[in-house]
């Protein structure tokens, strides 16, 4: 059976290329005190933000763009130790000897030179305040009942940039530990079954700790209009749907 989970992993990150755009990519951009924030939506689980003149890549994947022809990193965010988050082919073409990485322990098995943070753990990286927050699943699980990504092992970021503070969850469910959540302005929640949430749990989480604006990313075949019926009435969050397969 965990010859069948992996065979059918391997066969969905296959199926990514031809859903993921491969240049040409959506951006938002937000008014901070500090100066503007430029979110550049790769695809799947990747990101780039800039903002003070620094580029920050998270969870670099080489099958959605082609990451030597993108800005090299001052700060890279590693979520966690899946090929589709750590990816050494992207991460290496964005990689510089001045970039700092921010990863976990199991993470840094493969890569060399990053600053580990654990669940719960704050650092200020390249003037920016990085928070680590636990990302895990609960519900579903794996065939032999062990959870797709366990407790304590991988990390979701809140990111302060001036006065907005931006949540990516990384790989998780509506976790009880998201109900610490506070002044989150822009929160990335995945939605990509069955390894991390349904719609209904995307929408709970959100629920809770309320961000004042919700992307869904890293949602696969997961229909997204699902979970903009379920907040239709909530007026406090604001749902953006981007091209995040």
């Amino acid at each position: 059976m965990e010859k069948i989970f992996f065979l059918t992993f391997a066969l969905m990150m296959i199926l990514v290329v031809p859903i993921a755009a491969k240049g040409n990519f959506e951006e938002d951009t937000f008014k901070t005190s500090a100066g503007d924030l430029k979110i550049t939506f790769i695809g799947h689980g990747s990101l780039m933000f800039t903002f003070g003149g620094k580029i920050i890549h998270v969870d670099p994947f080489s099958q959605l763009a082609d990451y030597a022809s993108l800005p090299k990193a001052d700060i890279i965010l590693i979520t966690h130790e899946h090929m589709d988050h750590l990816d050494t082919k992207a991460f290496g073409a964005v990689r510089t000897e001045k970039s700092m990485v921010v990863l976990t322990e199991t993470c840094a098995k493969q890569v060399k030179g990053g600053i580990v943070m654990k669940n719960g753990d704050i650092k200020t990286i390249g003037g920016l305040k990085i928070e680590a927050a636990p990302a895990y699943n609960i519900v579903h699980k794996r065939p032999d009942e062990q959870p797709f990504h366990p407790k304590g092992i991988g990390n979701g970021y809140v990111i302060t940039f001036g006065d907005k503070r931006v949540y990516v969850a990384g790989d998780t469910e509506n976790i009880p530990e998201m109900k610490e959540l506070k002044n989150i302005d822009i929160a990335f929640l995945p939605m990509n079954l069955p390894y991390t949430m349904t719609p209904e749990m995307v929408a709970e989480a959100a629920k809770v700790f309320k961000p004042k604006i919700l992307y869904p990313y890293h949602f696969g075949e997961t229909d997204s209009s699902k979970l903009v019926n379920l907040l239709k009435d909530n007026k406090e969050i604001e749902i953006r749907i981007r091209k995040m397969k």
